[in-house]
């Protein structure tokens, strides 16, 4: 099992899932629409994405089938993790 501070971690080994955790924290977001508001590439949002969803963070909002307009959200998991990285002043 993974702690809370190894997740914590992984979030901050990378700029950009720090970048779309936070923005989906926020509210559910596209990845187009996260790569305009944190001005990264669309190939990092979509990479940080997938490792992002890979460990629970954040969870497709729409169905699977769908390849455009792809809304993604924070899970409850995500959003404890951001939280953690704010109140500890790590972001």
């Amino acid at each position: 099992m993974t702690s809370e501070w190894d997740t914590v971690s992984f979030v901050l080994a990378s700029s950009y899932r720090e970048d779309v955790l936070q923005n989906l924290v926020a509210g559910p977001s596209t990845p187009s629409q996260i790569a305009s508001e944190t001005d990264h590439a669309m190939s990092h949002i979509s990479r940080a994405l997938s490792e992002l969803r890979d460990n629970e963070l954040v969870e497709l909002l729409v169905s699977e089938d769908r390849k455009k307009g792809r809304v993604y959200g924070s899970t409850e998991m995500g959003a404890e993790v951001w939280n953690k990285i704010r109140t500890e002043n790590l972001a």
